[in-house]
């Protein structure tokens, strides 16, 4: 709840404002039995006309007042709710972008995608609630019990009752469903994680034709969601009829005090009814708002986990800037993820002099993209160091480092816009002549060149209307429009023919210049002509040196090589 009232408080301004006519609508609200009571009592019981008409244009004034000051405070509760929202938002996808990869393993992000959304609607609903119902219900509910017991002074133990009675039921309601509501968050998490595979993953589920078992499993979490909810809502079903039945009582005793009271005039037993049933309304408005209340606070802690995230990265307060050309050294470096107790890599020696073409190859799980993460900083090693032209990168200013290095992801990411516009996320200030030698080196010009548009070819999200080849070649066109000193290609010529792979790679080493090249692939007919190759199983390093040294010294190279090409020698 601290965190939304720090939000509120950067609006208190416009937050009082709404308040204000929030309050002078109550009070319109109040007023209205009052009236009607001196109508009833004054103008009906005398048969007085003038009585009548002038507490009936009174009554239509407060009713037109009250309007205009219920119009202004919905205008001014939304602005402040949606605000609000978008402020928490930005917050945190800010905070997200600083966040490092080890974080956002650990936060997942199907839950954060969760808490961006869903999470910001409940606090919203709960901002838009207080300036619309919150700060009313209690106005409306004090001002009725204090009107009433103006009215018909006898009802002073009534309504004592009642108010207890109805204080227990809402702290009671507020006990059981706080933690109810935060796993029906957790649940949500879930729902979205399944959803968001099912549809990153749409083509191999019709492929397999299992459409079949992954509905079953969206079943599963969709029912997991429903039945977290029913639970919660129940809360709601117990409590809310119990309180509507402890104020409906104390107008039953109302009705039965002034019936025992000749003295009572009937308009003021009108009136009292009327407040009571304001009463009424006013704590089912503070039963459901705190249920709302429930809700937002546990969507607030969650928002709240997100923004005070630390990176776990350790951010230098004076990095190093140096002139980075392209030389790595990694030192007794060994790695895991969090949360596994299990070494991705084991102690990596080996120095990469600048220009150089380094060869990475090794099974499924070897450690390859493991590695190669390192360098960019994407992960920081577990034990040792990674070095960057004779510095630490833990030390090194991380825009400078990353503005160096450019990579190329195993699987290629392509963003919603023209292809002009992807290959320039490379560099926002290439000129179409570099964008076009870039292309024409991945081998990607020729059908750019055949699309409708060409340069201007808008893509779907992802590049769905792009065949994995054309994706693979446009990501490594847009990573040598950087012109980087590091260039990571992370097994990014996999969906290309073996005749384009080798375009692609003659082109890369004519253009590559003095960059240091790390090139990871599962083929050895990709990394066999490299300057050298890092050879690795199982987290660790078999070998390290040229194809024929590798050949000469490495078991598991020469079970690859065998594996891949036979009994051809192709030294």
């Amino acid at each position: 709840m601290k965190l939304i009232l720090h939000y509120i408080r950067k609006h208190l301004g416009i937050f009082l404002i709404s308040t204000l006519f929030l309050t002078m609508e109550a009070m319109a609200d109040l007023f209205q039995p009052a009236f009607m009571s001196m109508i009833v009592d004054r103008g009906i019981r005398n048969a007085d006309v003038k009585q009548i008409l002038f507490y009936g244009v009174c009554m239509l004034g407060i009713a037109m007042t009250g309007a205009v000051c219920a119009v202004m405070r919905n205008r001014f509760a939304s602005r402040v709710s949606q605000t609000i929202g978008k402020e928490l938002r930005r917050d945190m996808y800010h905070n997200v972008q600083l966040l490092s990869m080890e974080n956002i393993d650990r936060l997942r992000p199907a839950s954060i995608i969760t808490r961006i959304t869903n999470d910001v609607v409940q606090v919203q609903e709960f901002i838009n609630g207080i300036m619309r119902i919150m700060v009313k219900a209690p106005i409306t509910c004090i001002g009725a019990i204090i009107l009433i017991l103006v009215q018909t002074p006898r009802q002073a133990p009534v309504m004592a009752g009642i108010l207890a009675t109805a204080s227990v039921l809402i702290l009671g309601n507020m006990r059981i469903g706080y933690p109810r509501f935060g796993t029906v968050q957790k649940k949500l998490d879930r729902l979205n994680g399944v959803t968001r595979e099912f549809l990153s993953s749409v083509r191999v589920v019709k492929a397999f034709h299992a459409e079949e078992k992954e509905g079953e499993k969206f079943e599963d979490v969709s029912l997991e969601f429903a039945r977290a909810n029913t639970a919660a809502l129940r809360t709601m079903a117990v409590f809310s009829p119990l309180i509507s039945l402890t104020v409906n009582f104390g107008v039953v005793l109302l009705l039965w005090i002034s019936a025992s009271s000749h003295g009572t005039e009937i308009g003021r037993l009108m009136a009292s009814v009327n407040y009571m049933t304001q009463v009424l309304f006013a704590m089912g408005m503070i039963s459901n708002t705190l249920n709302v209340a429930v809700r937002a606070t546990a969507s607030s802690e969650r928002i709240k986990e997100v923004l005070e995230e630390k990176p776990a990265q350790h951010i230098p307060a004076n990095p190093v800037k140096p002139e980075i050309r392209g030389e790595i050294c990694l030192e007794h470096v060994s790695f895991a993820y969090a949360g596994s107790g299990k070494m991705a890599l084991h102690d990596i020696n080996i120095r990469i002099h600048q220009g150089e073409t380094i060869g990475i190859i090794g099974s499924t799980g070897s450690g390859k993209s493991t590695l190669v993460n390192l360098i960019p900083r994407f992960y920081d090693a577990t034990e040792g160091k990674v070095w960057i032209d004779g510095c630490d990168v833990t030390e090194t200013d991380v825009r400078l480092l990353r503005t160096a290095v450019a990579v190329v992801p195993q699987k290629a990411l392509l963003f919603s816009g023209t292809i002009r516009e992807n290959l320039r996320w490379g560099s926002e200030g290439a000129s179409d002549e570099e964008l076009y030698r870039a292309a024409d080196v991945a081998c990607a010009a020729d059908f750019i060149g055949q699309s409708p548009q060409g340069y201007d070819t808008l893509l779907g999200q992802g590049g769905v209307n792009l065949s994995g080849g054309q994706k693979q070649r446009l990501s490594l066109a847009r990573a040598l429009v950087r012109n980087p000193q590091i260039l990571i290609l992370d097994d990014c010529t996999s969906a290309l023919d073996a005749q384009t792979e080798s375009d692609v790679l003659k082109g890369l080493r004519d253009m590559a210049g003095r960059a240091t090249v790390l090139l990871v692939s599962q083929r050895i007919s990709t990394v066999m002509r490299t300057d050298r190759i890092l050879c690795m199983d199982n987290g660790s390093v078999q070998g390290y040196g040229t194809h024929k040294e590798l050949m000469d010294s490495c078991k598991t190279y020469q079970e690859i090589y065998h594996s891949q090409i036979g009994g051809r020698d192709h030294g």
